[in-house]
């Protein structure tokens, strides 16, 4: 493609006309920050009404925040730890059940031995690792030795206690659980 372009009044012939003209006052980039938006507008373009399903079929109210698959998945993944720990250990709640196995088994994820058996093994070879039964021992003691040194913290510190109830009132959402017990 040839494109003509007239350059101070001369006829100039040339493939590329990019390469054609040259002003010296090209720029890298364009400084946009004093530019301040002071209008706006939206338009609504081809409405249309939305159905999921069938027309008949109509959403059903959220009972709870969160109520989604994932949550029964993990519901029932805790109910199957629950039954197992029941047999376990006699004189505790529930909640003291699971609490102590995620403790355990957060200790457990954080060993990178372990990481790396679990990753190069199927799962009935890293059940049977000799490595494992020590590994649980560990966790426990570990866990033993860091709910010991917390609990001591938070009985002799004030500012423990309180930063403890916030964290529970706040994301730990204990007032709601309680209401929801209570109801």
């Amino acid at each position: 493609m040839r494109m003509i372009m007239w350059v101070g009044g001369f006829q100039q012939f040339t493939a590329r006309p990019y390469e054609a003209v040259d002003f010296g006052r090209e720029r890298e980039g364009v400084d946009l920050s004093k530019v301040e938006l002071t209008h706006h507008k939206l338009t609504a373009k081809d409405k249309a009404d939305l159905t999921l399903g069938s027309a008949a079929e109509k959403l059903k109210p959220m009972s709870e925040s969160g109520s989604a698959e994932v949550q029964d998945k993990e519901k029932a993944l805790l109910s199957e730890i629950l039954a197992r720990m029941n047999d376990l250990f006699i004189g505790v709640t529930d909640n003291d059940q699971l609490s102590y196995a995620m403790a355990i088994k957060g200790k457990l994820v954080e060993n990178e031995t372990l990481s790396q058996q679990a990753g190069s093994n199927q799962k009935e070879q890293f059940d049977n690792s000799p490595l494992l039964k020590a590994a649980i021992m560990d966790a426990v003691i570990d866990a033993l030795d860091a709910h010991s040194a917390m609990s001591r913290q938070a009985l002799e510190s004030p500012t423990i206690q309180a930063g403890l109830k916030a964290a529970l009132m706040g994301p730990g959402r204990l007032y709601e659980a309680l209401r929801e017990r209570a109801a």
